[in-house]
């Protein structure tokens, strides 16, 4: 694809719809909604269709137009584009069905369709198109709900209902652009957000996705909205766990594929929500494009039942409330009853509803203050009550307040429907976002409030910035490596391992001798993972008559729970000090997708607790530092209940050594535990490892 051709399509001059009457349609609509363009319509039939006239050609088109929709067969789509491709067209959107979507021969027809397209832009095919609502131009099959904006968010979603319902909804969300991508044979959710944000009028980008296709250019686009500060907001669908039973090790059962996607995000600083209404608010949020400088708030209601509800869902949403300084109050003692109740947040009353002058003053002096935002809660009364008039008064105050100021701020209602469409449109045209919803407003407020700071700490971390590792899928069950092995693999990258030496039941006696007691013996065999479970380890072993019992004892319990392995290697290592905590560091692969690092809470409790933090490699020690701080278990790192805080230091360096393993060998690694990995006040150590590679 030439770039310069998906930005014709972006910013077209001229539009070609080929079909029949529904095409004739979308081109009026187009017309209807202010594209100032040429347009043409191909049908091979007919020389007008619903009055619009019609060439019988691409080839009669009189030039090769920037953006065209083509709703034919598959078949006849795939002539089109060919015909278009020559003609010079800069992209197309191919609206039929029956492509990769169906099997082989809709994924050979697929080919050919991309073959046909060139260095042609296209959208599809099996998707419903493109509205570009900074232009005009609707290249869309069916009727749809927005306007021409001056600025506003975009929107890729895989669904083209979703699309549809985006923009019939009744929230004055302004959108710039609404996408469908469909198949995503060549232009998918990452080529399209790295070109969108590069047009300035985009505020922020929302994202309804079942999964990504690109992970890598994904990755590349969502860095560049970081760097931007362009927010970047998804709806992700489709979650799914992972069983543990269909993987050997723990770290597996920790990192289901969602876990990886939110690690991603994370990464990126993507704001993840749960539904469509949290999406919705929280692009309304941003939308502006007056994002707040941090999350504190200065909040104004004329009931004490909505500051009420303010507080309650301010703290909920991390969102301070700074409370007001003596001049304040004087000054709004002045102008409100004496029953109001002046803190914040304030509580005006409807005392000076309607009142100019009384709720100005109570704006300026409630807006003199430190705080990043302001908010102020409003519901409609129905219009046949007379009463919208004052509601209108206090927005237009409240705007001109925020400007006076130099504030940013929002309104929210406290029911969804009580902010009516004209007052939403008014606020928009203020820079002013109009959230739907208390609950929600303010849950969409506190993650865009505290979406700038979060920018600057992972710019600063430095993770973003690096590319995902996403291995190719490899076949098999692979290679299971023994204990031994796996610790021999991990040692020159540094993971620190303790004192240690293999051998055999018959000279473990004369090895112990030359380690030193105390010590741990174990079994060591590939085909016995989890030695535990078969009484293949023992602690503690403190002279050699311990140990010579251990080794009988152990013969015998593999006898009984695991007579497949052969007892003829043992390990024995140096009996490592009580540690502070225990950790579980694994790697888990996911093919077309991702290389994790998982960092959890480990130990026996690792499957009991699941308490576990993933990232995506490569990775930083900054990050490796967070997500370990991040862990419900992590203050028994940092000194719980007067305990020594962990060597943090060292355990980051050996957290860090098993992912500079996992990068050395992304083609073969399957996947990885090191459990536990004990973290103690001097240090930390290994003392367990499983390692499965491919043959």
């Amino acid at each position: 694809m030439n770039r310069e051709n998906l930005q014709r399509l972006l910013a077209p001059k001229h539009l070609a719809f080929i079909g029949g009457r529904s095409m004739a349609r979308a081109l009026k609509r187009c017309a209807e909604g202010g594209f100032k363009g040429e347009m043409w319509l191909a049908n091979p039939q007919h020389d007008e269709l619903e009055g619009v006239p019609c060439v019988r050609s691409v080839a009669d088109l009189p030039a090769g137009p920037d953006a065209v929709f083509i709703a034919t067969n598959r078949e006849l789509t795939v002539s089109a584009v060919a015909e278009l491709a020559e003609k010079g067209a800069g992209g197309a959107i191919c609206y039929a069905s029956g492509y990769a979507e169906t099997g082989e021969e809709g994924e050979a027809l697929q080919k050919r369709l991309l073959e046909a397209a060139g260095d042609m832009a296209l959208l599809g095919p099996n998707c419903y198109g493109l509205l570009d609502y900074l232009h005009g131009a609707a290249l869309w099959p069916v009727a749809h709900g927005g306007h021409i904006v001056e600025k506003g968010v975009a929107v890729l979603t895989q669904s083209g209902n979703f699309a549809y319902n985006v923009s019939m909804s009744d929230r004055s969300l302004p959108v710039a652009y609404m996408a469908s991508v469909g198949n995503q044979a060549q232009l998918g959710v990452a080529e399209l957000m790295d070109v969108l944000l590069d047009e300035p009028r985009v505020t922020a980008i929302g994202l309804h996705l079942e999964g990504l296709k690109n992970v890598p250019g994904f990755a590349r686009a969502a860095y560049k909205a970081l760097q931007k500060g362009i927010p970047v907001i998804a709806l992700k669908t489709g979650v799914s766990e992972i069983g543990a039973e269909l993987a050997l090790s723990h770290t597996s059962s920790l990192a289901g594929s969602d876990a990886l996607y939110d690690a991603l995000f994370d990464r990126l600083g993507v704001i993840r929500v749960s539904g469509p209404v949290s999406f919705m608010e929280t692009l309304k949020a941003a939308a502006c494009g007056n994002l707040p400088a941090g999350p504190s708030l200065a909040a104004l209601a004329c009931s004490g039942g909505d500051a009420g509800l303010i507080a309650d869902y301010a703290e909920r949403n991390g969102l301070p409330l700074p409370k007001l300084v003596d001049a304040q109050r004087a000054e709004l003692a002045e102008v409100l009853p004496d029953y109001a109740n002046i803190a914040n947040p304030l509580d005006f009353t409807t005392a000076i509803w309607g009142d100019g002058p009384a709720l100005q003053k109570m704006l300026d002096s409630a807006l003199r203050t430190p705080a990043d935002a302001a908010l102020l809660v409003l519901d409609y009364p129905g219009e046949e009550t007379g009463e919208r008039a004052q509601c209108d008064l206090l927005l237009e105050l409240y705007c001109a307040a925020l400007k006076r100021h130099d504030k940013v701020g929002f309104i929210a209602s406290a029911f969804p429907e009580l902010l009516p469409a004209h007052a939403r449109e008014l606020l928009h045209s203020h820079g002013v976002a109009a959230l739907q919803g208390v609950e929600d407003g303010l849950a969409a407020w506190g993650r865009i409030a505290h979406y700038r700071q979060r920018r600057e700490a992972l710019l600063e971390r430095g993770e973003a910035a690096r590319v995902p590792l996403c291995p190719l899928a490899l076949d098999g069950q692979g290679r299971l490596l023994d204990e031994w092995q796996s610790k021999q693999a991990l040692k020159p990258f540094g993971v620190p391992l303790p004192a240690a030496v293999l051998t055999t039941p018959g000279q473990a006696r004369e090895a112990a001798v030359d380690l030193g007691f105390p010590l741990v013996l174990k079994a060591v065999s590939a085909d016995l993972p989890h030695k535990t479970e078969a009484g293949g380890v023992m602690l503690n072993l403190r002279n050699e008559a311990a140990l010579e019992a251990a080794l009988l004892t152990m013969r015998e319990n593999l006898a009984r729970h695991a007579p497949q392995v052969a007892f003829d290697q043992v390990l024995l290592e140096r009996m490592a000090t009580p540690p502070l905590a225990e950790l579980i560091v694994g790697i888990k692969r996911e093919p077309g997708f991702g290389l994790a690092l998982v960092i959890g809470a480990g130990g026996i409790l690792v499957e009991l607790l699941k308490d576990s933090r993933s990232l995506l490699l490569p990775t930083t020690d900054a990050a490796i530092r967070d997500a370990l701080l991040s862990l419900r278990s992590a203050p028994l790192l940092t000194g719980f209940r007067g305990r020594p805080a962990v060597d943090l230091d060292a355990l980051v360096e050996a957290v860090r050594a098993v992912a500079d393993y996992a990068c050395e060998h992304v083609d073969s690694l399957l996947e990885l535990d090191v459990n536990p990995l004990l973290a103690c006040a001097d240090g930390a150590v290994a003392v367990d490892a499983l390692i499965r590679i491919a043959e």
